[in-house]
């Protein structure tokens, strides 16, 4: 096991600022430092900045103001949340050895020992598009410790991993020697390692700094509230006093008058001294998502499907016979890499062999990579898409109510964060009233403020829905009537 972090700064932030073009700062004079060995957890709401602050720190951005000092020849590694479309073209032995910048002819057993540690087990020659969301994640991982890295970043590791999974990573990451931050909305796995947290205040653009884990941070920032509310309750009180007396000498007249005077002015230094209590993040609204209205009878048929053998990588044909109607939610099962999103694609898409929709049911399709989304399209002509009609105050309201501000709403999905791209599939799906929701990991990448709120809305949605999530807490706040089991 890594022994305590080290007393030697391994990164400094100086005074750093950082904006997206004009008028979108995400970072005001950021003052934090890093201790070497440390385990860091990167936290703050969905588009907030957290995976800027990463690229700040691999060089991918440089900063407006101040500057990022980082220890003498350390090296920086970074699993970023998802892989880039163009490397998902790649083979296995290709996609780890663009992790160097000069050849590695020895790769193989490199790449070998490394999957052995993320407990992956793939051909080298084996494309990297082909392996399912837990696999691609674990391959992002790999990618970066393989590097050997002093700082080691990791964007939403535990995004589509499955239980033995995010075990695996929880035991890897206690036991790492060197530097590493992590960004997560995963409370229980953060809290099973973090030292010390960064906390990224959306509203003041500042980084705060935290000894301890989630729920320390979540203790003191509550009793700083309490602090800041109970001194400002008590100067508001002395604020009106002493008006109430300017107003009292202000009539007696005479030399009455300048104490009156006296008294206004005190009221106006302690008016200066109230402090702005520290706003909390925000959570989306409760919503519910609307059924598809007349739907009657059998809504899906499955008769047979396909799975994927994780040790030979070749498909298995299953019957079976199961079928949905109104206001029945399933619950699909199976570890990572045996065809579960590959099954909702091809149910979603009406093309799975042996699965039958009901003409006429519009299918609801969260995809845990957000591709049912057009990356090009602004938030607003994504929303007003699966609009039957064009209700311009419903389609704002809607947008609001997922934090989807006015200005939000006219930037194009592909620059939005994960999170927000994933609350603008939510606000998607409020617009469509499916008959048949289709929903594939669907609290990747959300801030976990929002994950009670979204499973309370699952748990009424009375059309039929079939569910895959690796996040049990998440699956016990919503009614499940069925676990299909795809290893079984």
């Amino acid at each position: 096991m890594a022994g305590k972090p080290g007393n030697e700064t391994v990164l400094r932030f100086e005074d750093v600022s950082f904006e997206f073009g004009h008028n979108k700062p995400i970072l005001d004079t950021v003052n934090f430092n890093v201790r070497r060995g440390s385990k860091i957890t990167i936290m703050g709401q969905n588009g907030a900045g957290k995976s800027t602050l990463f690229k700040l720190i691999t060089g991918d951005h440089v900063p407006e103001h101040g500057s990022i000092h980082i220890h003498r020849d350390a090296t920086i590694a970074i699993a970023r949340q998802v892989i880039p479309r163009p490397d998902l073209e790649l083979t296995v032995r290709e996609f780890f050895q663009q992790c160097f910048k000069e050849t590695i002819y020895d790769i193989d057993p490199r790449i070998d020992e490394i999957l052995e540690v993320v407990n992956l087990h793939a051909p080298h020659d084996r494309i990297v598009k082909t392996f399912s969301g837990g696999q691609q994640a674990r391959l992002l991982l790999a990618s970066a410790l393989i590097q050997n890295p002093d700082i080691l970043l990791l964007d939403e590791p535990t995004n589509n991993l499955d239980t033995a999974g995010i075990e695996h990573l929880t035991t890897f990451i206690k036991g790492y020697k060197k530097t590493c931050l992590v960004i997560s909305h995963d409370a229980e796995f953060l809290n099973s390692f973090t030292d010390g947290v960064l906390y990224l205040d959306i509203y003041t653009k500042k980084i705060e700094q935290y000894v301890g884990n989630y729920f320390d941070l979540l203790n003191e920032i509550s009793a700083r509230i309490e602090k800041e509310n109970r001194k400002n309750a008590q100067l508001a009180k002395e604020i009106q006093e002493n008006k109430d007396k300017a107003n009292f000498f202000a009539n007696k007249g005479g030399q009455m008058r300048l104490v009156a005077r006296r008294m206004r002015e005190k009221a106006e230094a302690l008016e200066e001294e109230k402090v702005d209590v520290r706003k909390e993040d925000k959570t989306i609204r409760p919503f519910t998502i609307p059924t598809q209205a007349d739907v009657l009878g059998d809504i899906i048929t499955i008769t047979g499907f396909t799975t994927m053998d994780p040790k030979t990588h070749t498909l298995v044909p299953r019957k079976t016979k199961l079928s949905l109607k109104r206001n029945q939610h399933l619950l699909l099962k199976g570890p990572n890499g045996i065809g579960k999103s590959t099954l909702l694609e091809a149910l979603a898409s009406g093309t799975a062999t042996g699965a039958t929709i009901t003409d006429g049911i519009r299918v609801g399709y969260y995809r845990q990579d957000f591709s049912t989304l057009n990356f090009e399209d602004t938030v607003y002509d994504s929303l007003l898409s699966v609009m039957d009609k064009h209700y311009e105050e419903q389609l704002r309201a809607t947008a609001s109510s997922f934090l989807i501000t006015s200005d939000l709403i006219k930037n194009k999905i592909g620059s939005l964060s994960e999170g927000q791209k994933g609350l603008v599939a939510f606000a998607r799906l409020v617009l469509q009233r499916p008959g048949l929701l289709i929903l594939d990991e669907p609290t990747n990448h959300i801030n976990f403020r929002h994950i009670p709120v979204i499973a309370e809305a699952l748990n009424k949605f009375e059309g039929a829905m079939i569910l895959v999530s690796h996040v049990p807490e998440f699956v016990a706040k919503i009614r499940i009537d069925d676990v299909f089991d795809l290893e079984k």
